[in-house]
């Protein structure tokens, strides 16, 4: 069987045409770049947002028709919306029976006890590493853990959890996630190639981590623990404001640029009403493995401070070492590869205290007040 092109896909969209237009949507450049990887096949078209409701139609053609295509085995097409200077925003849809029966407002996902939110204010604070290894954690508690790697542009759970190169199976619009360690997971990396850039504008991205949530079949899970892209943007606010998150984690390390950044980060889930569980220090200090000998590299016990004055609990502190950082190079993450080690015990001190704020409905309290002085 020939394999599925960027001409073949182009081909079919050059038959359709918005209403009331001669020219076909490749010919007007509204359809953005093609990416495919293993019969995924996922773009956008772009159309004036006073048209997008009336151009939904055009986006289920196009998908229907590539979808017919030989060796198309999931296609993701979304419609991206530009308006123009001034104006006011779209109106929001109005809520689903889901919704309304929620407290928060928010459509929560059938078969998840609680979603959480792994965040920070800024990248290389080792988030990702620790969102993969406080989900292996719980799931060492006993609980029924999915992870969800929400970060679009740069995603890295594939090889961090030992499952790069892997794709996943569908049933029509569903997704089957991939297991690793016990744990479910889903990433937009499994539909593109690891060198790939992301050129998605981000109402392309909002809409792949909205099917990446709500169209896979996650199944029954105690908690699902989403590594969120860094940063406060787009992404993140989608997230906190559409999603029912019972909780945030922090990661931060101890310098002060990184507690700033942490602080803005725990500020906005404050603004959309999200409950912080918790801080944790990452690289919190290191240890030579030769004489032993301590080193606080990047200072130490900042994230603690923070946290006290901010009137929020401090979940733990996580060396800096090597071990922690090749094993999640290799796929091999310490909590599920060396579980005896003291890098395990700090993950899951974390863990257990995030599990029990989760059981013990304290993330129901109003979330803290931030004041800066």
């Amino acid at each position: 069987m020939v394999a599925l092109g960027k001409d073949d896909v182009l081909a079919e969209l050059r038959k359709l045409s918005p209403p009331g237009d001669a020219k076909d949507i490749v010919a007007q450049g509204m359809v953005s770049d093609i990416f495919i990887k293993d019969g995924t096949v996922s773009f956008s078209i772009s159309v004036p947002a006073d048209r997008a409701s009336q151009l939904e139609p055009m986006r289920m053609a196009a998908q229907r028709a590539v979808e017919a295509l030989d060796g198309a085995q999931k296609v993701m097409v979304v419609l991206t919306a530009e308006r123009q200077g001034g104006g006011n925003a779209p109106q929001a849809a109005p809520k689903s029976a889901a919704q309304a029966t929620n407290p928060s407002g928010k459509a929560g996902v059938p078969g998840i006890k609680h979603i959480i939110a792994v965040a920070s204010g800024k990248g290389g604070v080792g988030k990702s590493t620790s969102a993969v290894n406080i989900a292996l954690a719980l799931a060492s508690l006993g609980q029924k853990v999915g992870l969800l790697d929400a970060d679009v542009y740069g995603p890295s759970l594939p090889r961090m959890i030992g499952l790069k190169d892997q794709k996943p199976t569908s049933e029509g619009r569903l997704i089957h996630p991939l297991v690793g360690y016990g744990i479910k997971v889903m990433s937009i990396g499994f539909l593109v190639e690891e060198e790939t850039p992301m050129v998605w504008r981000g109402p392309m991205v909002i809409s792949a981590l909205t099917q990446m949530l709500r169209e896979v079949m996650w199944g029954e899970l105690d908690v699902l623990v989403v590594d969120m892209p860094p940063g406060t943007g787009d992404a993140q606010l989608t997230m906190s404001q559409q999603v029912p998150l019972s909780g945030a984690v922090i990661i931060s390390t101890p310098q002060d640029i990184a507690l700033l950044d942490a602080r803005k980060g725990l500020n906005m889930f404050n603004k959309v009403d999200v409950p912080i569980l918790g801080i944790v220090e990452n690289m919190s200090y290191f240890l030579c493995p030769s004489c032993g000998e301590r080193s606080d590299i990047f200072g130490h016990g900042g994230a603690r401070e923070e946290a006290g004055k901010l009137g929020v609990p401090f979940l733990g502190e996580v060396p800096l070492h090597m071990e922690i950082r090749t094993n999640a190079d290799a796929g091999t993450p310490v909590v599920a590869t060396l579980p005896d080690s003291a890098h395990t015990g700090a993950y899951e001190n974390i863990a257990a205290a995030v599990l029990d704020q989760l059981l013990a409905g304290e993330t129901n309290r109003q979330a803290p007040e931030i004041i800066f002085e």
